[in-house]
């Protein structure tokens, strides 16, 4: 049955695209190509043919490149063209403030390596950002012990739970350190029970033989606790001989704690 309509006008109608011809040899099936080479088409409504003067656009169907009429062509038809139909459609680019986030909304397992993160939440350009900051806030309590082998200094201890378990933990502990007598004073920090540095972080060491060395301290170390429950950061001390004594805020200096967990 012949088309009637509209005709197609490929000049008018930038978004059509015209395939080679077809040689029919007398069997339903044949390849599409453009330039010589196989094409596949989104389906094959984006089809339209027009063979003998009659355009076709419902009695065949597409496999891949291949398109198969619904009954046996004759050797010797003429095909007229063959065109596809919204193959290249752009719409530009959309105007500022325009795509909302509903048009955005993903589904699927929350991952930092997606535009968004499943969670309908944009996901970070990589690892390093601050996803939280916990604070002691002001710590005056004192310290002061001979002991010869680590122990906690009082109330210098702070708590963060971590977002996930991929989070490092960066850690600041500021204090005011003194020792007493002329042994070196070391100090360290933990991870609940974990000593993070068995060799210490600050040693004070009396080198002109006065009775009595005052410090300004700062302790920074950065960890991986891998877990999502609250973990527990403490600061301890310890003397290198037992008639001398490690001390912390004993002259009237406070303490601070800071940690701050950092995304992977």
């Amino acid at each position: 049955m012949s088309y009637l309509g509209r005709a197609v006008d490929s000049g008018a109608i930038s978004n059509i695209q015209n395939l080679d011809n077809i040689s029919f040899n007398g069997s339903s099936s044949y390849s599409l190509t453009k330039n010589s080479v196989a094409f596949v088409p989104a389906s094959a409504s984006n089809l339209l043919i027009s063979i003998d003067g009659v355009v076709n656009a419902t009695n065949f169907t597409v496999s891949g490149s291949t398109i198969t009429f619904s009954s046996n062509l004759v050797t010797g038809d003429v095909i007229d063209f063959i065109q596809i139909l919204g193959s290249t459609l752009d719409l530009g680019v959309p105007s500022d403030n325009t795509v909302s986030l509903a048009k955005l909304t993903a589904t699927g397992t929350k991952s930092s390596s997606t535009f968004l993160r499943g969670d309908n939440t944009f996901a970070e350009a990589g690892g390093g950002k601050i996803l939280q900051v916990v604070s002691s806030g002001v710590i005056d309590q004192t310290y002061s012990s001979n002991a010869t082998s680590y122990t906690a200094v009082t109330s210098h201890s702070l708590a963060i739970t971590p977002s996930s378990t991929s989070s490092k933990v960066f850690m600041m502990f500021s204090f005011n350190a003194r020792s007493t007598g002329t042994a070196n004073t070391t100090y360290t920090l933990y991870r609940g029970s974990t000593n993070l540095n068995t060799n210490g972080f600050t040693i004070l060491h009396d080198d002109n033989g006065s009775a009595d060395t005052e410090v300004q301290c700062t302790l920074t170390f950065l960890d991986s606790p891998s877990t999502t429950s609250a973990t527990t950061y403490a600061l301890y001390g310890k003397s290198a001989g037992s008639g001398d004594s490690a001390r912390v805020n004993t002259k009237g200096s406070d303490s601070v704690i800071t940690l701050f967990e950092v995304g992977a």
